[in-house]
């Protein structure tokens, strides 16, 4: 005699087989979906490892156009650009030169791969200033909010004069989205979109970014202009509301591991694309547990992009973009 059919052994018999799995998932992750963050450091000659983020580098110009076309063949939605300048003073010149390396590089990648992937640029001054914060200081040394929108502003149509598909504001400044949009509306960048990095955590996870950017704050810390850890998410969907308000056409939270719950919250709560950012620290952390041989690193990042997306990201930042969209690629998943 048949003994019950209990409601529990329908989904497992659904996970029977590798195949079955694939065909029954309904969170996935394609290459698309994945955007490169990369370093590109001025005065350089070779590539410079980071040393706390393995694989990772801080590239040429001529290098950085080798790693956007292996992303490009591997599928990758989009890469976004960090630089690094040779000189750095108070007023962060570097981020709105016609010349500076940000806007050389992003020449160099339209010319490289043109339209085949999606170009953005990092907006924000604390890559470009001697002091490491994300604007100008009032002589007092807190950050001058009011002052630091005209040089994202500024920034801003440089960077779009340059060639840039989207920009992506993340200094946390009140009313930046706002500043931004109208400068670009201004001198005819109508088109061009605005990611807002608009749920921005003063994270500890951030540390090797730092090291890879050269932009670890001088004195003090961004707790007062980043959100803090300790706020509900609902935090993070005021301001990611407030930033779609001021005209930004998608929005991020960073970071994702330690912030999935706002991930979600934001996800529900606006009508526009979503993005979220696994950062240095994740990245560190996963390579560092893998060289020791405590995980399966494969399976780890997959795993964890999966998680990302099925709290709600359809865009991830990720350092791991090329070589996961190789993976996917071979597992028959993209």
């Amino acid at each position: 005699m048949t003994g019950p059919v209990f409601p529990q052994s329908r989904p497992r018999r659904l996970r029977r087989t590798p195949a079955l799995r694939r065909l029954v998932a309904d969170v996935r992750v394609d290459p698309a979906d994945l955007v490169l963050p990369v370093f590109v450091k001025e005065g350089i000659t070779e590539a410079s490892p980071i040393v706390s983020m393995p694989g990772v580098v801080q590239h040429t110009r001529d290098s950085l156009k080798k790693a956007a076309y292996e992303a490009v063949e591997a599928g990758v939605g989009g890469l976004i650009l960090f630089g690094i300048p040779a000189v750095k003073d108070a007023r962060g010149s570097g981020a709105d030169h016609p010349d500076g390396i940000v806007q050389l590089a992003v020449r160099d990648l339209i010319a490289e791969v043109g339209d085949a992937t999606v170009v953005m640029t990092d907006l924000c001054l604390d890559e470009y200033t001697d002091h490491g914060h994300c604007g100008l200081l009032t002589p007092d040394g807190d950050v001058d909010n009011d002052a630091t929108l005209e040089r994202y502003a500024s920034a801003a149509l440089a960077q779009a004069r340059a060639g840039v598909h989207v920009v992506a504001p993340s200094g946390m400044m009140d009313g930046q989205v706002a500043a931004i949009r109208a400068a670009l509306d201004g001198e005819g960048f109508t088109q061009l979109p605005i990611l807002a990095y608009s749920a921005k955590y003063a994270s500890a996870f951030y540390g090797p970014f730092r090291d890879a950017a050269e932009c670890a704050p001088q004195f003090g810390d961004r707790s007062s202009y980043q959100q803090d850890a300790g706020r509900s998410a609902e935090e993070g969907v005021r301001e990611a509301l407030l930033d779609i308000a001021e005209g930004a056409d998608a929005v991020m939270v960073k970071p994702a591991l330690a912030y999935l719950d706002v991930l979600r919250a934001v996800a529900g709560a606006v009508d526009v694309p979503v993005a979220a950012y696994q950062v240095s620290g994740e990245y560190a952390m996963v390579e560092a547990a893998a060289a020791n041989g405590w995980i399966d690193r494969r399976r780890i990042i997959l795993e964890t992009l999966t998680g990302v997306r099925r709290a709600g990201a359809g865009m991830v930042l990720t350092y791991w973009a090329t070589e996961a969209a190789q993976w996917l690629a071979e597992d028959g998943r993209a």
